[in-house]
């Protein structure tokens, strides 16, 4: 199977980089381009991709809003967010706003084009350090729990279930999930994928979002 690639970045240099990467892979292929966020919704609109690559900054829609409209939109693209990590502090609202993975700019080629097969497969491309780092980052900025209305969505879950959300939202991988609760990685997997289905989430990304907005988990303070 082929994996359809759009690329959204305001530089043509980039762009014409990331193709060429792309596109020297035999199951890759790039369908389309877009310098901004609206000509990415519409490019994504038409050639129907499995994943976007979307600059976080660009003019007329930024990638952050793009990616909601994607998604407002009923578009099954799942959506990488590019960015420099460092200088963005956007990053947490591209996740809310239904991103499935980020890369930094500067990511090796062989990497990239393997997060691209890794978010066509429906897999969320966020690895545990990365997330604690970007939570400590924005523990300042992020909402107060929601209502009780929507912490009450977490009432589907078993026990255990709710334990695995929790440790996957404190960045504990698979394994190391399952070592805390003595548990096999492949039921650990198991207790993601129902957790996932009972809440009609997409990813791993979006349950750890839902997290913190229900207030089930919240990040420490950042050490200042």
């Amino acid at each position: 199977m082929t994996v359809r690639v759009v690329i959204a970045d305001d530089q043509e240099l980039i762009r014409a980089g990331l193709r060429t990467v792309l596109d020297a892979r035999p199951d890759l292929t790039v369908v389309g381009e877009a310098a901004d966020g609206v000509e990415a919704v519409t490019v994504a609109s038409r050639t129907r991709p499995d994943v976007v690559l979307m600059d976080v900054r660009m003019p007329r829609r930024d990638g952050i809003a793009a990616t909601r409209d994607l998604v407002a939109a009923g578009n099954p693209a799942r959506v990488v967010m590019l960015t420099t990590f460092d200088l963005d502090e956007h990053v947490y609202a591209a996740l809310r706003a239904g991103a499935s993975a980020f890369l930094l700019k500067d990511t090796r080629p062989a990497d990239l084009a393997e997060a691209v097969r890794v978010v066509a497969r429906g897999e969320a491309l966020l690895a545990p350090t990365v997330t604690r780092r970007l939570l400590d980052r924005y523990a300042d900025r992020l909402p107060a729990p929601a209502p009780t209305s929507t912490a009450d969505a977490l009432a589907v879950l078993t026990a255990r279930e709710r334990e695995v959300l929790t440790l996957t939202a404190r960045a504990l991988s698979n394994a190391e999930i399952a070592a805390r609760l003595h548990l096999s990685t492949a039921t650990v997997k198991t207790h993601v994928s129902a957790i996932l289905t009972k809440l009609g989430l997409r990813d791993r990304i979006q349950a750890v979002v839902l997290a913190y907005d229900t207030g089930l988990v919240r990040p420490e303070p950042p050490v200042r």
